[in-house]
């Protein structure tokens, strides 16, 4: 897969400087030709030289190669003879060439050495010592996606795809009779070109058209590219390349990127001309990968320019006006990571991408974040099968359809790089917990019904002893469901949710009051029996202590909760002496409580409002039964702090 980071100018941060024994070799590696180069390196080790530095270049020149047999092996001589000695990035190369041949226990080992060597400069030491999310999480994400290997498919590398007016752009470095065969040192093959597939009508596979915008071609490569909204306007990635190649003071061709004007003649046949090089390139950094936004204005693109969080970085600049733009600017580290981010698609709902700097399944893996207006999500890993062991990238969709192309170097594959239809069904997962609203104590052994919005019961589960639980089958996107969940000695609680559009998870924690509290208007109360009083007087009697000891009981199992106590009568007898009366009792309740054992800064007020809160007509004058006069006389413990 390396062939296309170099190609596609998005360079790779050497760790080897220091020059061997072996002059060839380090000339081809220096060339970046790994295939002759690795071969002249397995012959020093052959003849007895395994230095630090050769097995370096040993393990490189097959990692960059994508050759991750050989590398892990190589890597993983040079960790058990020079460990100590070797920047940190090899244990994340001989962890992500572990990863490659699927050896995830061995690879785990060597990220978490990588972690703690790098814990405090490298975002990607952070990624993958999460403790939110684990790779067995994603091992466990649902399949969502259906591939199919495309006829266009070569046995050398073919990605790069773009919609262009119904049909599929992509680079290929196939050899045809447009273009001489030479050859690229990197991987041994030919220079890239772009070709024109037709996309078939259930758009599972393309075949091919013909040779795509021969008046751009030169004889080095072009790959990757994007089109303005009216398909009038080409961006495309280009070797440094005008009339001769350019070279940075180290000798290395970077790529640029360019933009070509469509001109239709008569016949409706396009040309592209007016090819220029965009303002922000640059010849001692690489820029490449473009992808325009769906109104046109903003240009996305991957770069090493001056500014970058990792090897390579996806940035942004605002399309002002013809041939006119803003400085380009970093996407952030929500996006970008100490790795590379690369391949960049953005829609009107999300910006999809590849990365190795975030914790996958091995090699690149294709990540999706959320747009919500201008704000990316945390980048979401898509899972198996469209990421695999090795690298998966180059990923478009129509969010319209759920239909797209992505490419791979996967195994079974045809050749290198392979492009792959596919399309993404929509699959919800609902979790959360259940908690004690009041301590927010986890709740262990509840009940959890899932009931569609006509009250149906669809699933029902128990929460596990963390409270967490988990529906996932058949739940189906943007649909409404309610979760219910219930406990003893808790009053039952339900939430209502319409899931997302997209695939995903929906998480729904759910809070459980006990049974001794209620929630009116916004309001938390504790819920016991009436309070009864004799006629005129304010003592406790017993049938009124036993409701004062549930509140004595709840406050006791809630050390943090704090009241206050109000007290009304209903309008009959004077109201001055109501008014009276109620406050008498109110702080004989508090009394009681305080007698108890309840610290008395835990009851901030205890307060008679005697006939001055009706919670119904039953006023001075008014005729009212004993049952309605009865629902005044109340005493009520309003719960101000939990």
């Amino acid at each position: 897969m390396e062939k296309r980071i170099i190609i596609l100018a998005l360079l790779i941060i050497q760790m080897v400087n220091s020059q061997t024994k072996n002059k060839t070799a380090d000339a081809l590696f220096d060339k970046m030709y790994y295939i002759d180069a690795a071969k002249s390196y397995e012959l020093s080790v052959k003849n007895g030289d395994a230095s630090k530095e050769i097995l370096q270049r040993l393990g490189d020149a097959h990692y960059f190669n994508t050759q991750m047999q050989d590398a892990s092996k190589w890597y993983g001589k040079l960790l058990a003879d020079y460990s100590a000695e070797v920047p940190a990035e090899y244990y994340f190369r001989y962890a992500q060439s572990l990863q490659g041949i699927q050896n995830y226990e061995l690879a785990k080992k060597w990220m978490k050495s990588f972690s703690e060597k790098q814990k405090t400069t490298d975002s990607r030491a952070q990624n993958f010592s999460l403790k939110t999310i684990t790779l067995e999480d994603i091992k466990r994400i649902k399949p969502q996606f259906i591939l199919e290997n495309l006829e266009i498919n070569s046995a050398y590398s073919d990605f790069g795809p773009m919609f262009y007016k119904g049909n599929l752009v992509y680079a290929t470095t196939i050899d045809s009779s447009f273009l001489k065969t030479a050859k690229y040192g990197w991987n041994d093959q030919p220079y890239l070109n772009l070709q024109l597939g037709k996309i078939s009508p259930t758009q599972t596979n393309v075949t091919f058209k013909e040779r795509f915008a021969k008046e751009i071609t030169t004889q080095y490569h072009e790959a990757c590219v994007a089109f303005s909204p009216d398909e009038k306007t080409i961006y495309f990635t280009r070797n440094n390349y005008n009339g001769k190649l350019k070279r940075d003071n180290k000798g290395v061709n970077n790529l640029k990127l360019y933009s070509a004007k469509a001109v239709e003649n008569s016949n409706g046949n396009v040309r592209w001309e007016n090819v220029k090089e965009l303002p922000f390139n640059s010849d001692n950094y690489s820029v490449g990968q473009p992808t325009v936004s769906k109104d046109g204005k903003r240009l996305y693109f991957v770069s090493d320019m001056p500014g970058t969080i990792g090897s390579t970085d996806i940035f942004m600049v605002d399309i002002l006006g013809e041939d006119q733009y803003s400085n380009p600017k970093n996407l952030g580290e929500k996006i970008n990571t100490s790795g590379r981010e690369m391949f960049p698609f953005i829609t009107d709902k999300a910006l999809y991408f590849a990365s190795d700097g975030f914790l996958g399944l091995g090699g690149l893996d294709v990540f999706e974040s959320r747009l919500n207006t201008e704000i990316f999500a945390t980048p979401v890993n898509l899972g198996a099968p469209l990421n695999s062991s090795m690298d998966d990238f180059g990923y478009i969709v129509n969010e319209e359809t759920n239909k797209g192309f992505v490419c791979s170097n996967r195994k079974s594959g045809k050749g290198d790089d392979d492009i792959y239809s596919f399309e993404r069904s929509c699959t919800q997962s609902i979790e959360g917990y259940v908690f004690d609203a009041i301590s927010n104590k986890k709740i262990p052994g509840a009940i959890v019904t899932l009931k569609n919005n006509e009250n149906q019961v669809l699933q029902q589960i128990v929460s596990r002893i963390d409270g967490k639980f988990e529906f996932e089958e058949n739940i189906n996107c943007n649909m409404p469901y309610i979760i219910e969940a219930t406990k003893d000695n808790f009053t039952t609680a339900s939430k209502a949710i319409v899931t997302p559009e997209n695939s995903g998870i929906t998480e729904v924690p759910i809070g459980l009051d006990p049974n001794l509290i209620e929630r009116k208007d916004g309001i938390l109360k504790i819920k016991i029996g009436i309070i009864f009083f004799d006629l005129n007087k304010s003592d406790i009697r017993y049938d009124a202590a036993i409701e004062l000891n549930k509140v004595v009981l709840l406050m006791t199992q809630y050390p943090s909760i704090v009241i206050k106590i109000e007290s009304h009568t209903d309008s009959r007898a004077d109201d001055q002496y109501n008014l009276e009366l109620s406050d008498r009792r109110a702080k004989a309740t508090r009394d009681y409580i305080i007698s108890q054992g309840i610290a008395p800064e835990r009851i901030e007020s205890a307060i008679g409002y005697g006939e001055t809160q009706l919670i119904n007509n039953c006023s001075n004058g008014v005729p009212c039964s004993e049952a309605q006069h009865q629902m005044n006389r109340r005493s009520e413990f309003i719960i101000t702090k939990m």
